[in-house]
């Protein structure tokens, strides 16, 4: 395991029986507040991109977030939110999609981007991907371009990389996880 890896898997809080009995909590807050495994995260995560043009990073509410302003900031590109429905103040576009006991929607503003803008999504995890998987949906049904899906978690038995690479969508991620 490279180095990378064993801090980045060393930064990372576990947190047992969380939200619910059985599952093991993966919290990158601990990695947040570590510059050096924050920094290293970052260069990583935007890494395989250098030269590339990427006009916004689009992140996940909420941690997804922190990563992808720390992103686009270092990549020089715009920033777009995706948070849960009613949260932002314009005019918006909205899809819909399933959790584990109900249904949720997501929205970003209608005007965050351009049709054919090259777009990287980025969240902390992907587990079963359905989180991902809406908003790369959402970001396609606006005209954008996905240059890649961008995770510091992963957990593959859970399937979420699967979906995502069946939409097309190149997906990187910086560390897996056994388990959920």
């Amino acid at each position: 395991m490279s180095s990378l890896k064993q801090d980045l898997i060393a930064s990372i809080r576990n947190i047992p029986d969380y939200p619910k009995p059985g599952v093991m909590f993966r919290d990158i807050t601990t990695m947040l507040g570590n510059a050096r495994s924050f920094r290293r995260a970052i260069d990583e995560l935007v890494h395989p991109f250098a030269g590339q043009k990427v006009d916004k990073i689009a992140g996940i509410e909420a941690r997804g977030f922190i990563l992808g302003g720390a992103m686009a900031h270092q990549m020089s590109s715009g920033f777009v939110p995706i948070r849960k429905k009613g949260k932002l103040p314009h005019d918006t576009v909205r899809i819909a999609y399933s959790l584990e006991y109900g249904v949720d929607e997501m929205e970003m503003h209608r005007d965050a981007l351009q049709p054919g803008e090259k777009v990287i999504l980025v969240d902390d995890l992907i587990a079963t991907g359905g989180t991902a998987e809406a908003a790369t949906k959402l970001l396609q049904q606006m005209g954008a371009e996905i240059v890649a899906a961008c995770f510091v978690i992963d957990l593959p038995e859970l399937g979420g990389r699967k979906k995502l690479e069946a939409l097309g969508v190149n997906v990187l991620t910086l560390v897996e996880f056994d388990g959920h």
